[in-house]
């Protein structure tokens, strides 16, 4: 994987960058792991928009994702590497010994015609999926589980890892992308190795277009609207008066706290 540019023939295309991914070895998708992906524009059930700044962007189907590795003690095979539009890392199909095929996110190295396996017994390689109280101390994990059987929360987005720290009183210590340590049941399972795709984070989008097709809609500063719509509206120039950032309902926001009650699992903040 690389970052490439093509040709300026326009002014946006100048600075846009783009992620090449070179081992993709199939275009269209399994029909039998699509479901459509309708899209809300950021409302509820009452038509009320509850998340700002969604709306539009390109149709595309969804891809079931095997967070939860299903098949448990029954072999696999990487028949093919795929492009996802919904995620920023690049997906394998598993053919199962039993039949059977999922999609799994794609950790770095897991090529075509590697097997993989989600047991308790099987070896710490990459693409195989353990409980945490197998995984050697040290190791890199990701799509870890918070709640045993749950299914992989933690880890999911391109390049991204969770370092097993620790083990004690059935616990065990990660080391989260962001310097957090956290507290799991050592019966919780997470896959070995770290995403691919690491270069994703160095793309330069370019244009505003490129983000619009994601699905996201311009958002308008504060500063920019009046009294009477925001806290931050009016005055001579840019200013908030002296005030703290808040919502346009007066909530704090950029960096504010938003956890009602202290977490038992968080052993260290990313911010101390």
């Amino acid at each position: 994987m690389a970052i490439i540019s093509r040709k300026p023939r326009t002014p946006s295309s100048r600075t846009m960058t783009f992620v090449k991914i070179a081992d993709l070895t199939k275009k269209a998708p399994e029909k039998s792991l699509l479901s459509a992906l309708p899209h809300s524009g950021g409302r509820n059930s009452y038509g009320r928009i509850t998340v700002r700044w969604r709306g539009g962007g390109v149709a595309r189907k969804y891809r079931t994702i095997d967070f939860a590795r299903e098949h448990k003690n029954v072999p696999g095979k990487v028949i093919a590497i795929e492009y996802d539009p919904n995620r920023n890392v690049p997906i394998a199909l598993i053919s199962y010994a039993n039949g059977a095929k999922t999609y799994q996110i794609r950790p770095e190295g897991l090529t075509v015609g590697a097997t993989v396996i989600a047991s308790a017994s099987a070896d710490a390689n990459v693409g195989n999926s353990l409980p945490l109280s197998i995984v050697p101390t040290g190791f890199f994990v990701h799509n870890v589980e918070v709640v045993p059987e749950q299914g992989g929360k933690f880890a999911r987005s391109a390049g991204t890892s969770v370092q097993v720290v620790a083990k004690e009183n059935g616990r065990a210590v990660l080391k989260m992308p962001s310097g957090e340590l956290r507290s799991v049941d050592l019966r919780c399972w997470a896959t070995i190795g770290s995403l691919s795709n690491a270069e994703f984070r160095n793309m330069v989008w370019g244009k505003a277009g490129r983000i619009r097709h994601l699905g996201f809609r311009p958002s308008v500063r504060g500063m920019a609207m009046n009294p009477v719509d925001h806290p931050h509206g009016g005055g001579e120039g840019r200013s908030k008066s002296g005030s703290h950032p808040t919502t346009p309902w007066g909530k704090n926001c950029k960096g504010a706290r938003t956890r009602t009650r202290k977490s038992s699992a968080i052993i260290r903040r990313r911010r101390p």
